[in-house]
C-alpha cells in the first residue's frame, strides 16, 4: 500500500505520461498508482520546465469507508476516490484532506481531493471533446 496519504500527497496513475525526471515517481501501491516525494514546489517545477501541464480540475472529490483498521479503511475510500479520479479521464490526485473519525461507534475515514491531469502541452487532452 502507498505509505500514509495526507494533505498535499499528489498520487499519479503509474501508466501515465511523465517527463523525465526521478523527481516524478516513487513505489506505487497495489492500484498502479505512484506517489510523488519530491515536495510539490520541486515537482511543478519539474513539470513547468519540461513544457507539461499539471491540469487542477474544479470541484473537491470525496469518498469514505468504514473498518476497524483504520489503514484498510484509507485504503478503502483511496479506492473508491482513486476510482472517481479515473472516471474522470484524469490520472492524478491532489489529496486535500484526511480525515478518521467514529460515527455511532463506528470508525471510519474519509478522504477527500482534486481530481489532477498530469500532460505534454497546454490543451486538455483527457476527455473525448464532442459537440
Amino acid at each position: 500500500m502507498i505509505e500514509t496519504i495526507s494533505a498535499g500527497t499528489i498520487l499519479i496513475d503509474g501508466r501515465a505520461p511523465v517527463p523525465k525526471s526521478n523527481l516524478l515517481r516513487n513505489s506505487s501501491d497495489s492500484n498502479g498508482w505512484s506517489v510523488i516525494k519530491s515536495g510539490r514546489a520541486a515537482f511543478e517545477d519539474t513539470i513547468e520546465g519540461a513544457g507539461w501541464t499539471f491540469f487542477f480540475m474544479a470541484g473537491a472529490i470525496r469518498a469514505t469507508a468504514f473498518g476497524a483498521d483504520e489503514q484498510k479503511a484509507t485504503r478503502s475510500a483511496l479506492t473508491r476516490l482513486i476510482a472517481d479520479v479515473k472516471s474522470r479521464h484524469c490520472n492524478s490526485i491532489e489529496i486535500t484532506e484526511v480525515t478518521g473519525e467514529k460515527f455511532l461507534g463506528l470508525r471510519y475515514v474519509s478522504v477527500v481531493g482534486r481530481a489532477r491531469h498530469l500532460q505534454e502541452g497546454t490543451l486538455f487532452s483527457g476527455h473525448n471533446h464532442s459537440i
